[in-house]
Protein backbone atom coordinates (compact mmCIF):
# COMPACT_ATOMS: atom_id res chain seq x y z
CA UNK A 1 0.00 0.00 0.00
CA UNK A 2 1.14 3.45 -0.74
CA UNK A 3 0.11 6.58 0.77
CA UNK A 4 -1.15 9.22 -0.93
CA UNK A 5 -0.34 12.65 0.47
CA UNK A 6 -2.01 16.03 -0.89
CA UNK A 7 -0.98 19.80 -0.88
CA UNK A 8 -4.05 20.61 0.61
CA UNK A 9 -4.41 23.11 -2.75
CA UNK A 10 -4.95 20.40 -4.44
CA UNK A 11 -7.97 19.13 -6.77
CA UNK A 12 -6.91 15.70 -7.81
CA UNK A 13 -4.48 13.35 -7.76
CA UNK A 14 -3.33 11.50 -11.04
CA UNK A 15 -0.77 8.28 -11.06
CA UNK A 16 1.15 8.10 -13.78
CA UNK A 17 4.08 5.79 -15.14
CA UNK A 18 6.48 6.06 -17.69
CA UNK A 19 7.06 3.02 -19.81
CA UNK A 20 9.45 2.05 -22.58
CA UNK A 21 12.12 0.00 -23.43
CA UNK A 22 16.02 0.33 -21.53
CA UNK A 23 17.65 3.24 -22.49
CA UNK A 24 15.07 5.28 -23.76
CA UNK A 25 15.73 8.12 -21.65
CA UNK A 26 12.51 7.79 -19.00
CA UNK A 27 14.04 8.79 -15.98
CA UNK A 28 15.93 11.87 -17.98
CA UNK A 29 11.87 12.84 -18.89
CA UNK A 30 10.85 12.73 -15.34
CA UNK A 31 13.70 14.34 -14.36
CA UNK A 32 13.16 17.44 -16.89
CA UNK A 33 9.86 17.83 -15.80
CA UNK A 34 10.61 17.71 -11.83
CA UNK A 35 13.74 19.24 -12.12
CA UNK A 36 13.70 21.47 -15.09
CA UNK A 37 17.16 20.11 -15.66
CA UNK A 38 18.72 17.45 -17.19
CA UNK A 39 19.90 14.23 -15.50
CA UNK A 40 23.78 13.90 -16.76
CA UNK A 41 24.88 10.51 -14.97
CA UNK A 42 21.62 8.30 -15.57
CA UNK A 43 22.40 4.63 -14.87
CA UNK A 44 19.60 2.14 -15.80
CA UNK A 45 16.62 2.27 -13.65
CA UNK A 46 16.07 -0.63 -11.50
CA UNK A 47 13.01 -1.59 -9.90
CA UNK A 48 10.97 1.50 -10.42
CA UNK A 49 11.83 4.93 -9.19
CA UNK A 50 9.04 7.63 -7.75
CA UNK A 51 8.52 11.33 -8.32
CA UNK A 52 5.58 13.85 -8.13
CA UNK A 53 4.91 17.41 -8.70
CA UNK A 54 1.71 19.76 -8.67
CA UNK A 55 0.47 21.16 -11.66
CA UNK A 56 -2.05 23.60 -12.91
CA UNK A 57 -4.37 22.23 -15.48
CA UNK A 58 -7.45 23.73 -17.21
CA UNK A 59 -7.50 26.30 -13.62
CA UNK A 60 -7.88 23.20 -11.53
CA UNK A 61 -4.49 22.05 -9.12
CA UNK A 62 -3.08 18.47 -9.90
CA UNK A 63 -0.93 16.47 -8.42
CA UNK A 64 0.84 14.38 -10.64
CA UNK A 65 2.18 11.06 -8.56
CA UNK A 66 4.52 9.18 -11.46
CA UNK A 67 5.87 5.85 -11.19
CA UNK A 68 9.26 5.88 -13.63
CA UNK A 69 9.61 2.08 -14.76
CA UNK A 70 12.60 -0.28 -15.40
CA UNK A 71 12.41 -1.01 -18.89
CA UNK A 72 14.79 -4.07 -18.60
CA UNK A 73 13.11 -7.03 -19.01
CA UNK A 74 14.78 -8.43 -15.94
CA UNK A 75 12.93 -6.12 -13.67
CA UNK A 76 9.13 -7.18 -15.16
CA UNK A 77 7.63 -8.83 -13.31
CA UNK A 78 8.58 -6.32 -10.15
CA UNK A 79 7.30 -3.27 -12.65
CA UNK A 80 4.04 -4.68 -13.24
CA UNK A 81 2.62 -4.87 -9.93
CA UNK A 82 3.25 -0.97 -10.05
CA UNK A 83 0.77 -0.64 -13.18
CA UNK A 84 -2.32 -1.01 -11.14
CA UNK A 85 -4.47 1.84 -10.82
CA UNK A 86 -2.74 3.81 -12.78
CA UNK A 87 -4.91 7.11 -14.87
CA UNK A 88 -2.35 7.86 -17.72
CA UNK A 89 1.06 6.57 -18.92
CA UNK A 90 3.97 8.11 -21.21
CA UNK A 91 5.07 5.57 -23.56
CA UNK A 92 8.25 6.32 -24.67
CA UNK A 93 10.34 5.52 -27.59
CA UNK A 94 14.04 6.43 -28.68
CA UNK A 95 13.64 8.05 -31.97
CA UNK A 96 17.02 7.02 -32.98
CA UNK A 97 16.56 3.21 -32.06
CA UNK A 98 13.95 1.22 -34.35
CA UNK A 99 14.52 -1.83 -31.67
CA UNK A 100 12.44 0.29 -28.77
CA UNK A 101 9.93 1.32 -31.39
CA UNK A 102 9.35 -2.12 -32.40
CA UNK A 103 8.60 -3.05 -28.55
CA UNK A 104 6.00 -0.45 -28.31
CA UNK A 105 2.93 -2.77 -29.17
CA UNK A 106 3.99 -4.99 -25.88
CA UNK A 107 4.54 -2.16 -23.64
CA UNK A 108 0.99 -1.02 -24.68
CA UNK A 109 -0.96 -4.77 -24.12
CA UNK A 110 0.53 -4.22 -20.95
CA UNK A 111 -0.74 -1.03 -19.78
CA UNK A 112 -4.28 -1.74 -21.18
CA UNK A 113 -4.29 -5.28 -19.35
CA UNK A 114 -2.69 -4.59 -16.42
CA UNK A 115 -3.40 -0.72 -15.46
CA UNK A 116 -6.50 0.22 -16.97
CA UNK A 117 -8.51 -0.55 -20.64
CA UNK A 118 -9.36 3.17 -20.16
CA UNK A 119 -5.72 4.67 -19.20
CA UNK A 120 -4.87 7.70 -20.68
CA UNK A 121 -1.61 7.01 -22.74
CA UNK A 122 0.72 9.83 -24.22
CA UNK A 123 3.16 8.64 -27.08
CA UNK A 124 7.07 9.81 -26.55
CA UNK A 125 9.40 9.60 -29.06
CA UNK A 126 12.17 10.85 -26.84
CA UNK A 127 15.88 12.18 -28.16
CA UNK A 128 14.23 14.70 -30.50
CA UNK A 129 17.92 16.38 -30.07
CA UNK A 130 19.34 13.26 -32.01
CA UNK A 131 17.60 13.93 -35.19
CA UNK A 132 20.61 13.09 -37.59
CA UNK A 133 20.15 9.69 -35.87
CA UNK A 134 16.66 9.05 -36.26
CA UNK A 135 15.24 5.68 -37.62
CA UNK A 136 11.74 6.48 -37.01
CA UNK A 137 9.94 8.56 -38.67
CA UNK A 138 7.79 11.39 -37.36
CA UNK A 139 4.98 10.59 -39.63
CA UNK A 140 5.59 6.33 -38.96
CA UNK A 141 4.98 6.82 -35.20
CA UNK A 142 2.19 9.19 -36.22
CA UNK A 143 -0.03 6.42 -37.62
CA UNK A 144 1.29 4.18 -35.25
CA UNK A 145 -0.18 6.44 -32.36
CA UNK A 146 -3.66 6.90 -34.65
CA UNK A 147 -4.38 3.30 -35.28
CA UNK A 148 -3.93 2.71 -31.22
CA UNK A 149 -6.17 5.73 -29.88
CA UNK A 150 -2.30 7.44 -28.44
CA UNK A 151 -1.63 10.87 -28.36
CA UNK A 152 1.95 11.67 -29.54
CA UNK A 153 4.56 13.80 -29.73
CA UNK A 154 8.24 13.71 -29.75
CA UNK A 155 10.41 15.02 -26.87
CA UNK A 156 13.75 15.95 -26.05
CA UNK A 157 14.94 14.73 -22.24
CA UNK A 158 18.05 17.36 -23.05
CA UNK A 159 16.74 19.93 -24.17
CA UNK A 160 13.40 19.67 -22.62
CA UNK A 161 10.95 19.94 -25.48
CA UNK A 162 8.04 19.06 -25.11
CA UNK A 163 8.54 17.14 -22.21
CA UNK A 164 5.93 19.63 -19.65
CA UNK A 165 3.62 19.34 -22.54
CA UNK A 166 3.50 15.39 -23.15
CA UNK A 167 2.26 15.39 -18.78
CA UNK A 168 0.26 18.10 -19.27
CA UNK A 169 -2.03 17.04 -22.19
CA UNK A 170 -1.47 13.49 -20.69
CA UNK A 171 -3.44 15.21 -17.59
CA UNK A 172 -5.41 17.26 -19.62
CA UNK A 173 -7.15 14.31 -21.36
CA UNK A 174 -7.75 12.54 -18.36
CA UNK A 175 -9.55 15.79 -16.48
CA UNK A 176 -11.68 15.77 -19.48
CA UNK A 177 -12.86 12.63 -19.41
CA UNK A 178 -13.74 13.13 -15.64
CA UNK A 179 -15.57 16.07 -16.53
CA UNK A 180 -17.14 14.02 -19.42
CA UNK A 181 -18.25 11.47 -16.81
CA UNK A 182 -16.23 9.18 -18.88
CA UNK A 183 -13.97 8.20 -15.90
CA UNK A 184 -15.20 8.25 -12.24
CA UNK A 185 -12.23 9.20 -9.88
CA UNK A 186 -14.53 7.44 -7.37
CA UNK A 187 -14.19 4.13 -9.22
CA UNK A 188 -11.39 1.63 -7.54
CA UNK A 189 -8.20 1.15 -9.30
CA UNK A 190 -9.11 4.91 -11.58
CA UNK A 191 -5.68 5.71 -10.32
CA UNK A 192 -7.49 9.41 -9.43
CA UNK A 193 -8.52 10.84 -6.10
CA UNK A 194 -10.01 13.95 -4.93
CA UNK A 195 -7.79 16.48 -3.37
CA UNK A 196 -9.02 18.53 -0.55
CA UNK A 197 -9.89 21.19 -2.71
CA UNK A 198 -12.26 19.37 -4.65
CA UNK A 199 -13.54 17.39 -1.47
CA UNK A 200 -14.20 20.77 0.08
CA UNK A 201 -16.57 21.34 -3.24
CA UNK A 202 -18.04 18.11 -3.34
CA UNK A 203 -19.30 18.04 0.25
CA UNK A 204 -21.35 21.64 -0.85
CA UNK A 205 -23.84 22.76 -1.12
CA UNK A 206 -25.58 19.87 0.46
CA UNK A 207 -29.23 20.12 -1.33
CA UNK A 208 -27.72 20.30 -4.61
CA UNK A 209 -25.99 16.80 -3.94
CA UNK A 210 -29.07 14.99 -2.13
CA UNK A 211 -30.75 16.34 -4.99
CA UNK A 212 -28.39 14.04 -7.65
CA UNK A 213 -29.02 11.20 -5.09
CA UNK A 214 -32.76 10.62 -5.59
CA UNK A 215 -32.35 11.10 -9.37
CA UNK A 216 -29.88 8.31 -9.61
CA UNK A 217 -31.39 4.95 -9.83
CA UNK A 218 -28.72 3.05 -8.58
Amino acid sequence: KHLFILSSSSDFLFKFLVIGSAGTGKSCLLHQFIENKFKQDSNHTIGVEFGSKVVNVGGKTVKLQIWDTAGQERFRSVTRSYYRGAAGALLVYDITSRETYNALTNWLTDARTLASPNIVIILCGNKKDLDSDREVTFLEASRFAQENELMFLETSALTGENVEEAFLKCARTILNKIESGELDPERMGSGIQYGDASLRQLRQPRGAQAQSRQQCSC
